[in-house]
């Protein structure tokens, strides 16, 4: 069976131990919600996926390439949307699309076809001209998002992605995250608004400790908290949290 993320051991200390011994596997075609009380260690944890911060011990592997000893190979395969915006704002969104298709090595005319897709599809069409400087936080954003999607990556790490942009937004972007992972991509998430992550994921993991306190579908951690059916996930994360730290 092909997984598309596998981790062992994970482990982090900073000034004290953030992430210890976490293990995670998530398989193609996958939404996995990533969450977790503030300083639980998410934002760590997607960093060292996304191989850009090295952990102290553990392995992660995507598609099965080892992500700390061929970054690249691995990197080409992934998409990492952080949660502040990075982009170089004297560039306008076709220019920065540009830059980053060129990174990836796309073939020019593949390039050039997937970069007007997806200023359409985001709305960014009529503004593919303007410096990205002007633009608005959730404008930037989906500039970024679209950057992320240039080379057809079948990994996405995801944090916050949602933050800064209005409810048209969001609506699209949900949209395209379930659009990838129906296309078999595999998607990790944090979000720390936990209607989305209850409506998008199809499993979720809660981080407390330095490690996973709870995982499985949403149903399943209901029953895990001993909730009834109609319990929302932040009931759940609230009830679990709380009597973890007791």
């Amino acid at each position: 069976m092909t997984v598309a993320l596998t981790v062992r051991g994970l482990c982090k200390s900073f000034t004290k131990p953030v992430i210890q011994n976490l293990d995670l596997t998530i398989a193609p075609g996958e939404v996995y919600a990533l969450l977790g009380p503030n300083g639980a260690g998410k934002t760590t944890t997607l960093r060292m996926i996304a191989g850009l911060l090295k952990p102290d011990a553990g392995t992660i592997a995507v598609f099965g390439t080892d992500v700390i000893a061929a970054p690249l190979q691995a990197k080409a395969q992934m998409a990492w949307l952080p949660d502040e915006p990075l982009l170089y704002d004297k560039l306008s969104p076709l220019e920065y699309l540009e830059f980053v298709a060129g990174l990836w090595q796309v073939e020019p005319a593949r390039a050039a076809s997937r970069a007007d897709e997806l200023l359409e599809t985001l709305g960014l069409w009529p503004h593919r001209h303007e410096r990205c400087e002007g633009f608005s936080r959730g404008m930037k954003q989906k500039t970024v998002l679209a950057g992320a999607l240039i080379h057809a990556p079948k990994f996405f790490i995801l944090d916050e992605p949602l933050t800064g942009l209005d409810a048209a937004a969001a609506k699209l972007v949900k949209a395209i995250l379930m659009e990838r992972a129906a296309a078999g991509a595999a998607i990790i998430i944090t979000t720390h608004i936990l209607e989305v992550a209850e409506r998008l994921a199809t499993r979720i993991g809660i981080l407390s400790g330095g490690g996973l306190l709870a995982e499985g579908s949403f149903a399943q951690l209901q029953a895990q908290a001993g909730k009834h059916e109609n319990a929302t996930l932040e009931d759940v994360f609230l009830h679990l949290t709380s009597t973890a730290h007791v």
